[in-house]
């Protein structure tokens, strides 16, 4: 059926009008995914202070013991999955729910918790009968340490009082902007502090321990440490949020540029179908034209 170019005109413009909402969108994911990468950057070197404090910690006092440290037999784990709180992100949530059930079906419900950052993740968990034992929604676009410390104290408090003997974080990788990968990777219980010169790997992350500073304590080693070390593990799903938020931009930007392009795409076919329409109408006009001007010899 042929189109009329009335119609083909308003669908152009209403394909225009979509590709420059998804070009806004696009622009401020790229700004967003800048300010997440920027806050990464400046938390590193705070994250590398107290592995330090750490590491000389246990080297002066090896006796120090944690229950974030202890290796415990496992009889029940726990996952904390970030997904986003909005769509628009092609197929990042999707990824990493996949990635989550593919653990979750090597065990029975009940030997694990799920701990959700993100609308999607726990909407979609509670609506399968997943056992979610905490939740953090509605978080910024560039969260901050104070968003996310409640969700922090909360799994690592639980790890300590023994609820779980394993934790891991579920959540895509931020590789680059164009590239997110879905990881699973086990963060409790910590690995016990290793010698200077080696690598040490904390929440996913190779450090190489340095030569320990020497600390006096106001107190004790034993207290120093009990009071560092969860707020290092608290510091670590902060990391891992910040990772995933940059993930979310990352993939937003890449998905909305993608329809931008295919928006570009669909006008130009559109104009084109325009163009052969009124070509064919003029054509039409013409052989009226010449076939009048026939009749009237």
């Amino acid at each position: 059926m042929t189109q009329n170019a009335r119609d083909i005109r308003r669908r152009i413009n209403s394909v225009k009008s979509t590709a420059q909402i998804t070009k806004a969108m696009e622009m401020v994911a790229a700004a967003k995914l800048r300010r997440v990468q920027e806050a990464v950057q400046l938390s590193k070197p705070y994250l590398a202070k107290m592995q330090e404090m750490l590491s000389a910690i246990s080297q002066s006092a090896r006796w120090v013991k944690h229950p974030l440290l202890a290796q415990r037999p496992v009889r029940r784990s726990g996952y904390l999955v970030i997904t986003t709180d909005r769509g628009l992100a092609g197929a990042y949530n999707a990824n990493v729910i996949r990635a989550a059930l593919q653990e979750f079906r090597k065990k029975d419900k009940s030997t694990y918790t799920i701990y959700a950052v993100g609308r999607r993740g726990r909407d979609f968990f509670n609506r399968q009968g997943f056992p979610v034992g905490g939740e953090v929604t509605g978080l910024s676009d560039s969260p901050t340490y104070a968003s996310i410390r409640s969700l922090a104290e909360q799994v690592v408090e639980a790890y300590g009082k023994e609820e779980f003997d394993e934790l891991y974080f579920v959540y895509n990788e931020f590789i680059n902007a164009v590239t997110q990968r879905p990881l699973v990777k086990k963060v409790l219980p910590l690995a016990a502090m290793k010698e200077e010169g080696e690598k040490v790997v904390r929440g996913g992350q190779e450090l190489t321990v340095s030569r320990p500073t020497q600390y006096l304590f106001e107190r004790d080693a034993e207290s120093v440490f009990s009071r560092l070390l969860p707020r290092y593990a608290e510091t670590l799903v902060y990391q891992a949020v910040l990772d995933a938020k940059a993930s979310e931009h990352g993939a937003r930007m890449t998905s909305m540029g993608s329809a931008t392009d295919n928006a570009t795409e669909m006008i130009a076919k559109l104009t084109l179908v325009l163009n052969r329409a009124r070509q064919a109408a003029i054509t039409t006009q013409i052989v009226e034209v010449v076939g009048g001007a026939e009749a009237l010899k």
